[in-house]
Parts: structure tokens; sequence; C-alpha cells
């Protein structure tokens, strides 16, 4: 019971408040999780394991409905259905699977964790999860986090990162970005494109500080806003000013800031066709998009992928991964565009 209760918790699931969903993983009708449980268990049981029916049923019910089943795979069995999958399962698949038996934000939570855990920093995952995450979505991760490993996020983050790049990471933890407002502020809007050319083109070197304060604080809208106002006083946009001022994982995070604050499906719709085409294709980072946007936006995601590479995900999904790996994630994605 207690790998239960630490994973699945209480269904918190605190999205859609401030935006919008577009999920391609929705309830089930006529649900009823004994059955399915039921049909778990065989499939746990079943010489050589029949992944097919594990892959249809977790994947095609939310988080909320994959915890029923648990709990009534817990009473039939009168063993832990996690602990079961990750006996039965192995590699890619398993690590969908178990993904998609923890909320969005638990989720989210244990990847920041794996990521700061041990020697070295996978940077790469923090930046993506940090800076690509909402206000309500942060607030989520960072209480979910206390809850599952006892720890303060912030704390966390900090200790494993250093200067300018812990200081943004950190500013973001914080979330003390305003909410959009009905009313636009041109005056600020121009203050703010003019003290992001200021700290910044305009000068030798950078003023990171200034930088950090308006990109962490600023709501989405009046953002957009201030890097279409940018342009009227830097030769280069917003992009291409991050690229010349700064580098490294400070460079990165201010690029996914940036593009997730231009338009957030399109990052990762091309994380995705990255993460696909690097030889071997980079797993981690498809199973991660995959598992943590399936039930946020990834029906959208899905839409600007076709619209950017001309090609479906489905078809790129298809076309790059294998076996019942490829089966869960084709099944995520929810059909062909």
């Amino acid at each position: 019971m207690a790998l239960v209760s630490e994973f699945l918790g209480q269904l918190t699931l605190n999205l859609g408040a401030c935006e919008p969903t577009f999920p391609t993983v929705v309830d089930v009708a006529d649900f009823d999780p004994e059955k399915d449980a039921a049909r778990i268990e065989t499939a746990i049981k079943t010489k050589g394991v029949d992944e097919q029916t594990i892959i249809d049923i977790l994947t095609k019910r939310t988080y909320g409905q994959r915890r029923e089943i648990a709990f009534a795979y817990e009473r039939r069995a009168k063993k832990d259905m996690i602990s079961a999958l990750k006996g039965a399962l192995s590699g890619s698949l398993e690590s969908v699977i178990l993904g998609l038996m923890k909320s969005t934000a638990q989720y989210d939570a244990s990847e920041i964790k794996a990521s700061i855990k041990g020697l070295g920093t996978d940077e790469e995952t923090l930046i993506e999860i940090v800076c690509s995450r909402s206000n309500a979505e942060l607030l989520e991760i960072k209480k979910v986090y206390k809850e599952l490993f006892k720890k303060d996020l912030a704390k966390d983050v900090a200790g494993d990162t250093s200067g300018d790049f812990a200081k943004l990471l950190l500013a973001l933890v914080e979330t003390k970005r305003a909410d959009p407002s009905n009313v636009v502020d041109y005056e600020k809007i121009d203050e703010d494109a003019r003290a992001l050319y200021d700290a910044g083109v305009k000068i030798s070197g950078t003023d990171v500080k200034t930088w950090i304060s308006i990109m962490s604080e600023r709501s989405v809208p009046h953002l957009q806003k201030v890097f279409e106002r940018y342009k009227s006083y830097s030769p280069y946009d917003m992009q291409e000013s991050i690229r010349k001022e700064v580098k490294g994982d400070l460079e990165k995070s201010f690029l996914t800031l940036a593009q997730c604050f231009e338009n957030k499906q399109l990052y990762f719709a091309n994380r995705l066709n990255d993460a696909m085409k690097s030889k071997g294709a980079k797993e981690k980072v498809v199973t991660r998009i995959m598992v943590s946007r399936c039930e946020v936006d990834l029906m959208k995601i899905r839409k600007e992928f076709k619209a950017q590479f001309g090609k479906s995900l489905h078809q790129t999904i298809a076309e790059h991964t294998k076996g019942d790996y490829q089966r869960a994630l084709l099944s995520l994605c929810g059909g062909d565009d």
C-alpha cells in the first residue's frame, strides 16, 4: 500500500485553472476499474507478459482512472499494482507505464528529482521542466515535490546549480509571475522592452539580473507584447539577442523561456523532432514529453508538429521507435493528423 500512496497520493491536478488544456488522453466513458484491474492482473500473470493489454488500458485512461484501477487491482490481487508492473515490464515501455501511474505534477517532480540526484546534474531535463511550466503547474510541482521527497524544491535546485543559471531557475521556482490581465499596459510594455535592450545588446556585457526579473515576473501575454516591442529597439529579436549575450545553460534556459512565451506547443514539437532525429532517438526526452503533456496539451503539440515539419507526430514516432515502446507512444499520441 505504501507504494500506491507514495506515487498516486491524492488527486492533485490543478491544471486548467489558468490555461486551457488540449489533451490526447481523456476520461473513458463506461469506465470499469474492476474490469480493467482484472485484465491487467491477467496480462501480468500471462507467460511472457501481455504488454499489449497493459498498453491498451493504461495509455487510454486518465490519471484519475488509472488511480482507480490501481486501487481495484490492490483489492483483488492483494498486492501493489505499481510493483507488479515494475516486475513485469522493462526498458522504455516500463518508463512510459510507470510514468503514467503518476499525476502530471508527480511525474514532473520525479523527473526533476532524478535530474539532480547523484553525481552531475541533468541540466537539460531541469531546464525543460522549470522553464516550460506555467505558474499553476510549478506551484503544484513544488507542493508534490515536498510530499514525495520531504524536501524543498528551491533548496534542492539551489544546491545543485550555480551562478546566474541557479538565480534564473530559483526565480522561476519562486512563482512570482503575474497573472494575465485584461488591461494592456503599453507604457509598461515599452519600459520592459527598453530595459531588456539596455541590459543586453546596448551595453558591453549583460545585466542578467534585469533579464531574470522581467522574464520571471511578468505575465506571458505581457511578455509576448514586450518581445514584439523589443524589435523596435534592437537590431535582433529576443531569441537572437539571447544567443549573442549569454552562453551555456543560461542561454538554453532563456531560450526555452522565450520559445515557450511565444509558442509553448511549438517548443515541445521542436524538442520531440530533435530528440527523434538524433541517432538512436533520445528516448528519455520523447518519453518525458509524451507522458507529461498527454493530459495537458499534446493535441496542440501534434498540430504544431505537423505544421512545422509537414509530417505528423504519429508518423514520426512510427519511423523512429519500435516494439511495445512505439505502440505505447502512438497510443498516447492519440491519432494521425
